[in-house]
């Protein structure tokens, strides 16, 4: 019989894109979630069950816990905290790709603070036309609300910062800073949640299993897929395939949410996914000279 085998380089990017899939995916049921419960309360239960499976996950116990930075995993969870509110109270307002794209000038703008080559100009030249051919300026067409866009726009800050300090030393390994970090998230969100009132019937079995699956589409899976995948991937095929979340999500919006998008929205999200493949590209062959 014929072998049907994947080679691992085939494997790793088709395990990436579920990992995006299950991360995009999770956005539409979080939106799904906030016709029944308040935005805060998915959030914070979000982290809170991340965090639980995450650290069954990593085996958190095996922590030595002297070793561990506090300062680099509360910056780090601090920034986790934030740009998952805040994205969540993006998605409320815009359409989903609208809203990852928006939120993903963030890490780009880190990359581009770093890039030196004259072609960074090209990039950071389709980063902006991306963000202006995202209005509608159609007047026939919805506007998009500015109070979206600045949570989204502050989301994407918070991505960057996430990044920044995730690059710190935690003094443990990267699988147990993410679980430590969405613990402090959790810490973070929760009074907040159950300040602006937490209905008597999130912690309800049936209500538990619904935050429960959005934690394991937004956290548990796609971590664990990302880790599989790190594996036979270079950092230029892991961040040139990462780029194609905006447009991921405008899909998980249309076929989950029926949020449709104008022609040039969608000309935006393709300009942002170009900037991005093309300063990852450019970062690649910048550290590869530099070897």
């Amino acid at each position: 019989m014929p072998d049907f085998k994947i080679a691992p380089m085939v494997q790793a990017p088709l395990i990436l894109l579920i990992a995006m899939i299950s991360m995009q995916s999770s956005g539409s049921f979080a939106k799904y979630l906030f016709g029944q419960f308040p935005i805060l309360t998915v959030s914070a239960m979000r982290l809170l069950l991340g965090a639980a499976v995450l650290a069954l996950i990593f085996k958190i116990w095996q922590i030595n816990f002297r070793q561990v930075k506090w300062s680099a995993i509360i910056s780090y969870g601090l920034a986790l905290a934030g740009m998952n509110m805040l994205f969540y109270l993006a998605i409320d307002r815009l359409p989903l790709g609208i809203a990852v794209s928006f939120e993903f000038i963030g890490p780009l703008s880190v990359a581009l603070f770093h890039a030196r080559q004259k072609f960074d100009f090209i990039w950071v030249g389709l980063a902006i036309l991306g963000l202006v051919l995202l209005f509608p300026f159609d007047q026939t067409a919805q506007p998009l609300d500015p109070i979206g866009i600045l949570f989204a726009l502050s989301a994407g800050a918070c991505w960057a910062l996430y990044i920044v300090a995730g690059q710190k030393p935690s003094g443990v390994s990267g699988n147990h800073t993410v679980c430590l970090g969405m613990f402090v998230g959790m810490l973070v969100l929760m009074p907040i949640a159950l300040f602006a009132g937490m209905p008597a019937h999130t912690f309800e079995p049936i209500s538990l299993m619904y935050f429960l699956a959005l934690a394991i589409l937004a956290s548990a899976l796609p971590f664990t897929l990302e880790m599989i995948a790190l594996r036979n991937l270079t950092a230029l095929s892991f961040g040139t395939l990462m780029s194609l979340e905006p447009a991921i999500a405008a899909f998980s919006g249309f076929i989950f949410l029926g949020e449709t998008l104008l022609w040039t929205q969608w000309l935006a999200l393709g300009t942002i996914i170009s900037a991005s493949i093309g300063c990852t590209v450019t970062m690649q062959k910048r550290k590869n000279k530099s070897i």
